[in-house]
């Protein structure tokens, strides 16, 4: 299929013209694809049409506030999707929905072109800053609902306006969406500072196996289904794990390998400059940003990490 990318202006009137809209998110979702689908739903709503989001897996427990008006009884007509930029990122609803998606959303500069339009700016930190430019361009409605969905993909997708990603228009957008009643201090704190049991728990299991490569430029975690289910962890607490090794003075490049259900290994991969970590996770088939990105691997974790420590070593050198 080739992908028509599309202006702001079209964008707006695609939306505008559509109705029964079936929003997807990509898998393990996070605070931007969460955010950004629930938020465009409600505007639609808003505008008269049908609209409902739907998520390949089950949405964390601190994201509950997002699903607040639920779902609408119809037969989708339009498929879109939002913060995904790859098929495969759909999870299980790859297979129904990875050829059908019409329109996407989306801020990775890695994005293959599978929906039929694309509006894409890379250089927004978040999915959430192009929702809220489309929706602002439909002339839509920023309700408090809206605004604290849109700031949630913000603010998670910025490590809180700490990541190299925020730009002064990051800013400004958050700011505007502070003013339209975003409920910005309770997110910020339950996304930043509040941690389950479980979670405390990984972190000292994680920090106890941490390999170091390259002289400690580099360092590597690795999280197996085992750890997940003896400290109780759900999807929500293992989000901040990626960022751990990162986090370690004198660490260049941070490396969470993370153990799916079906025993394939999440990657996760964290960087500071000069170092590309999409760069480095499209090696492997997987992409992302410059300083965030990930790929996956079905052999054995050691195999994946000695591939990984590889082309780490040579980019190191």
């Amino acid at each position: 299929m080739m992908t028509d990318q599309v202006t702001l202006n079209v964008a707006a009137r695609f939306l505008s013209e559509n109705d029964k809209y079936l929003i997807l998110t990509h898998a393990h979702p996070d605070g931007d694809t969460l955010g950004s689908a629930f938020a465009l739903c409600s505007a639609l709503r808003r505008m008269g049409k049908k609209a409902n989001v739907i998520c390949p897996d089950e949405i964390p427990k601190k994201f509950s506030y997002l699903t607040a008006e639920g779902n609408q009884d119809f037969e989708p007509s339009t498929v879109i999707s939002v913060d995904v930029a790859d098929p495969k990122l759909l999870g299980e609803l790859q297979e129904e929905y990875g050829n059908k998606v019409q329109f996407a959303i989306d801020h990775h500069g890695t994005n293959v072109g599978f929906a039929k339009m694309l509006y894409l700016d890379a250089k927004s930190a978040a999915a959430a800053e192009c929702v809220y430019r489309v929706l602002k361009e439909m002339g839509a409605e920023i309700t408090p609902f809206i605004a604290s969905s849109l700031y949630t993909g913000i603010a998670t997708d910025t490590g809180c306006f700490k990541f190299s990603n925020t730009t002064p228009d990051t800013h400004i957008i958050a700011a505007e969406l502070m003013k339209a009643g975003a409920d910005y201090d309770e997110i910020n704190r339950v996304m930043f500072e509040v941690k389950s049991r479980g979670r405390l728990e990984m972190e000292r299991r994680v920090l106890d196996c941490i390999e170091y490569v390259g002289d400690g430029q580099c360092a590597i975690v690795t999280v197996t289904q085992k750890m997940i289910k003896e400290t109780g962890c759900d999807s929500s607490d293992m989000d901040g794990i990626a960022a751990l090794p990162r986090q370690i003075e004198g660490v260049k490049i941070g490396i969470t390998v993370r153990e799916k259900v079906d025993g394939r290994w999440k990657v996760s991969m964290r960087t500071f400059e000069p170092y590309d970590a999409a760069a480095i996770c499209q090696k492997f088939g997987g992409g992302g940003h410059i300083r965030a990105a990930g790929c996956e691997f079905g052999c054995s974790a050691d195999e994946a990490k000695a591939q990984l420590k590889a082309v780490v070593l040579e980019l190191l050198r």
